[in-house]
């Protein structure tokens, strides 16, 4: 087996071109944080990007800032912290949940691993995902043609912005090699106000007032009984959990969460900054199914709404343990047993839609499970075209998301 280790750009667009000409597949890497995530690899070859490195442009009044794709996502969060910014979409971790170590500052994974994967966090409810804040890319294509799209404003409208294309597509349209992204203040303070003993009807309920009224919360999830201990070394007991956040200025948060106490008749607890910090970190990189094991694990998206219900369902079928985010749009599952993909996203579809991906399993399940939500014809379609385009031959990462 070759890797290669490239340091530039360049470097990467000779070996695409290598492999192309060769017709030999090539498994795209960073760190590998997410490499237990999709089918396991069907390549002999593959490219490790975790030596392309180096913020090459930060401009803190502009908020702007480029990076070369393996730029460590702890370096970069760190630069941005000492100027009181960060990525707002909050970019989750998966190296705990697969059982890897944490990397500098406690965070793992590549700037590139974040796009390529469309990462997000608690925050998607309000700032959306790595795709709503990109600005622009520079990639290689399965073809060995190097391209750009977007640029080093937050205003560019010119042609098509396929740096929304390639975000979540798992290195199989193209690699890429810089990226610019548009970064926000960060909040000056944080509280996180928790209710408690709720079942999931009533959490999912208290959720949609809590973010229907005028407080601006920042975060929203529920964490059933059991689960809750399993956050940040067991700060919230074993009582479920309803944790709501509110985060900016000082006195504005104050006021906010003053709002919510007389929403929720005085029937609240509050959870200040620091350990308010901690406690999301864990809610965002899913501790508490990081067990060390490979039992499989599921993320679910669907209507807030419906997503207690599916759990409901799903427990009338199989051992399950579950907690949700995102006002409950958002259902992390821990099975018990085998990875019950049929049964789960045909829940999901009897329960307002949505769909479902396996991110933890032993390799012999995934491959034999279909990882990713299958797509529908038309939008299937378009996958299958696009895949056309960047990579013909299909040589980055084949069967990653979908068997070939």
């Amino acid at each position: 087996m070759t890797t290669f280790t490239p340091h530039t750009s360049a470097e990467v667009l000779d070996a695409v071109r290598w492999a192309a000409a060769e017709e030999q597949p090539l498994e795209v890497l960073g760190h590998g944080t997410k490499r237990g995530i999709g089918r396991p690899a069907q390549t002999e070859h593959a490219i490790d990007l975790s030596r392309l490195t180096g913020v090459t442009l930060y401009e803190p009044e502009e908020l702007v800032l480029s990076a070369r794709a393996g730029t460590p996502l702890a370096e970069i969060e760190a630069l941005l912290a000492e100027r009181g910014q960060e990525l707002a979409f909050e970019p989750m971790d998966y190296a705990r949940l697969h059982g890897k170590p944490p990397g500098q500052s406690g965070k793992s994974g590549t700037i590139g691993g974040v796009l390529a994967t469309n990462l997000s966090g608690p925050r998607r409810l309000k700032a959306g995902a790595a795709r709503d804040h990109i600005l622009g890319v520079q990639c290689v294509s399965g073809r060995g043609e190097a391209f750009k799209s977007g640029g080093r404003v937050v205003k560019n409208v010119t042609g098509y912005d396929l740096s929304k294309a390639i975000a979540g597509s798992w290195g199989t349209l193209a690699i890429v090699t810089d990226l610019t992204f548009k970064v926000l203040p960060r909040a000056e303070t944080e509280t996180t106000v928790a209710l408690r003993r709720l079942d999931d009807e009533r959490a999912t309920a208290a959720m949609a007032a809590a973010l229907g009224s005028s407080a601006e919360v920042s975060a929203a999830a529920h964490l059933p009984e059991r689960v809750a201990a399993r956050v940040a070394d067991g700060m919230l007991g074993s009582d479920p959990a309803t944790l709501l956040r509110v985060d900016g200025f000082g006195p504005s948060v104050a006021y906010r969460v003053a709002m919510l106490s007389d929403l929720f008749g005085g029937h609240i607890e509050t959870i200040e900054a620091e350990r308010s910090r901690a406690l999301w970190a864990g809610i965002r990189d899913v501790s508490p199914f990081a067990e060390g094991t490979d039992r499989p694990v599921w993320r679910v998206s669907t209507a807030p709404s419906d997503g207690w219900k599916l759990v409901a369902a799903l427990r009338m079928q199989a051992a399950v343990d579950a907690f949700y985010d995102w006002q409950g749009g958002l259902v992390w599952l821990r099975m018990e047993g085998d990875a019950e993909a049929g049964a789960i996203r045909s829940l999901v579809r009897a329960h307002g839609g949505g769909h479902a991906t396996l991110v933890r399993a032993a390799s012999s399940v995934r491959a034999a499970t279909p990882v990713f939500e299958p797509q529908p014809g038309a939008l299937g379609a378009l996958a299958a075209r696009l895949k056309s385009e960047f990579d013909p031959k299909g040589i980055l990462n084949p069967g990653r998301m979908a068997a070939v």
